[in-house]
């Protein structure tokens, strides 16, 4: 349906702790109904090598996605591009953190939560993106919705967006109608 809707990578959360989680026969059926048509994504959070590896045998990814303390030489020793999740602490804290990953094809930026890595809902103040140098994509998240990403997308101008409880129902159960204008929204700024 995501995809239909004209997103262009579907994430997959393989990190047992969360509402999230999806199981790699979930995941199997998921990478084969998206097929070609866009990026499939692996969300993973300190997991064991041997873990992510069993799971890369089964289930074509495109992309890993890091959302823990993982190191540059853990990320970058998959052989796939990965993206590295940073929780937007303070400017200081990002520009130091950016440049631990000079691999990374992606940063994606989410809210900072002293327990909790990611799914807060909540958003970050993004002025502390100001003058951050990068060289790699920047990829926004953390607590962006359909009322929102107009906004975010116009003052961050980020080159993608990413997006998961602010398109649920419910944790883990998505809203067509939700995913369809955070999508429209996103495109038509």
């Amino acid at each position: 349906m995501a995809i239909n809707l004209g997103a262009d990578a579907i994430g997959m959360l393989f990190y047992d702790k969360s509402a999230r989680y999806i199981s790699v026969e979930k995941a199997k059926a998921i990478s084969k109904a998206v097929s070609q048509d866009g990026l499939k994504v692996g969300l993973f959070v300190d997991a064991e090598e041997a873990y992510i590896r069993d799971i890369l045998n089964q289930v074509p990814l495109d992309i890993l996605q890091f959302h823990g303390t993982e190191s540059q030489d853990y990320c970058s020793s998959f052989g796939l591009p990965y993206w590295k999740t940073l929780r937007a602490k303070d400017h200081a804290y990002l520009q130091e953190e950016v440049e631990h990953y000079p691999e990374a094809k992606g940063i994606l930026l989410d809210t900072w939560h002293p327990i909790k890595m990611g799914g807060t809902g909540d958003v970050f103040d993004w002025t502390m993106l100001e003058g951050l140098k990068m060289d790699q994509h920047l990829i926004l998240a953390g607590g962006l919705n359909p009322g929102n990403i107009r906004e975010a997308v116009t003052k961050v101008q980020p080159w993608a967006v990413d997006v998961c409880s602010g398109v649920e129902e419910s944790p883990g159960i998505k809203s067509g109608a939700l995913m369809k204008q955070f999508i429209d929204g996103a495109r038509h700024v």
